[in-house]
């Protein structure tokens, strides 16, 4: 009887044995810095509240409803309702996909000050440990800090580690919109960061929006710092795979079918905030006109025309960033598909010089910065490609403020 060996081919086990050795690897060299979840606040869970409310004897529409339908319901009512609907239900008005920015901006801020007044109780909790009572110190001066008047805080949700969103410019006056979606350890207190802060999401989305003013300084722009998603925290299966770009993307799918207006939209994608961004590639509304990508470990396919969107794909990666190593390839889960650069994926190279290392590339003064403004206002010829040839700009329009070319 003739025996056959089903064991798996040796090539396999040396990609299981790389990928293994790699992401330890990057767990000592700073793609990620382990934070612990925190449970649930005091805050009033007013989303449920919201799901039983009434409003002059009648239901309030679900959460849920379309973005369409929400607008319509809110539209209706008188302001006197709208500012009743924000102060019983802040963090459901603040985080629903349709409300008017302006009346998401008032509920978060009542929200936070709510959150702020609970962390300010525990920093003085004689039942909490010590780390526990800093822990609530750090919280509480994150949400003071979100709290100042010339903030824009499109979604807030305090609850585990915490969500939020943050908008620069004028939204609704739009001509084009940039939305900057971030990676691994992403939270609350991650969001802004006082050393190094261009490699956390304010930063990011506040560089990119000066970068986009300085480009076309006519161009009315705004840019969306997004990290209301629970992005990876620590290294493990969740940022070895595809599991919390799954959720990411459906909410930020939400998110771009109910912003305001019809402007063009960029999504601008560092490290696995582009896996988030390649899982909700096929579903992304029409107008969203360009993905740019930058130091990914993969968009969890093998080419770029796999996303399946009408989107221009855009990739950079700076020469010193050491996500370079990361085996790139997908078995059994583990590990997010081809190196979106390479020349086999497709997508359009851009220069990303200067941005040295791994989170520097909204840097100010970097071509990778540069190069993202110029996508962002739509002037795509301006871009640098890669390599010494024009390629990332063939079939190009020269200007595309407007709308897609």
């Amino acid at each position: 009887m003739t025996s056959f060996d089903t064991s798996p081919p040796l090539n396999v086990w040396r990609a299981l044995l790389a990928l293994s050795v790699v992401f330890v690897m990057l767990a000592t060299t700073g793609w990620t810095a382990v934070h612990s979840h925190r449970g649930s606040t005091a805050l009033q869970d007013s989303r449920s509240a919201w799901q039983h409310g009434r409003l002059h004897g009648e239901r309030l529409p679900g959460p849920d409803a379309s973005p369409s339908r929400l607008a319509r319901f809110f539209a209706a009512l008188t302001a006197e309702d709208r500012s009743r609907l924000v102060h019983r239900y802040p963090l459901a008005v603040g985080n629903m996909n349709g409300a008017p920015v302006d009346l998401r901006y008032e509920a978060n801020r009542l929200a936070l000050h709510t959150a702020r007044t609970t962390e300010l109780a525990r920093m003085h909790d004689s039942r909490l440990t010590p780390a526990g009572q800093q822990d609530a110190g750090q919280r509480m001066h994150r949400f003071t800090a979100l709290m100042a008047e010339d903030r824009q805080i499109l979604a807030f949700d305090p609850e585990g580690s915490g969500r939020v969103a943050e908008v620069f410019g004028d939204l609704r006056r739009a001509e084009r919109v940039s939305v900057v979606v971030p990676g691994v350890d992403t939270d609350l207190l991650t969001f802004e960061k006082t050393g190094r802060p261009y490699s956390a999401p304010v930063g990011m989305a506040s560089s990119l929006y000066g970068a986009e003013r300085t480009a076309s300084p006519r161009t009315r722009t705004a840019v969306i710092a997004w990290a209301d998603y629970t992005a990876p925290s620590g290294l493990g299966v969740d940022a070895a795979t595809g599991v919390r770009a799954e959720d990411g993307a459906v909410r930020l799918n939400a998110l771009l079918r109910a912003l305001p207006g019809r402007a063009p939209v960029a999504l601008f994608c560092h490290s696995y905030g582009s896996v988030v961004c390649g899982v909700a590639a096929p579903s992304l509304p029409g107008r969203v006109s360009d993905i740019a990508v930058a130091a990914s470990p993969g968009m969890r396919v093998q080419r770029a025309s796999h996303l399946r969107t009408s989107a221009r794909v855009w990739a950079m990666r700076d020469a010193t960033d050491w996500i370079q190593d990361v085996p790139y390839m997908e078995l059994g889960g583990l590990g997010h598909g081809a190196d979106p650069v390479s020349a086999a994926f497709g997508a359009r190279v851009l220069s990303a010089r200067g941005a040295q290392g791994h989170a520097g590339y909204f840097q100010p003064g970097t071509t990778s910065l540069a190069n993202f403004a110029e996508i962002g206002v739509g002037a795509y010829h301006s871009v640098r490609c890669a390599h010494d040839d024009d390629a990332c700009r063939g079939g190009l329009p020269r200007t595309a403020k407007a709308g897609r070319a």
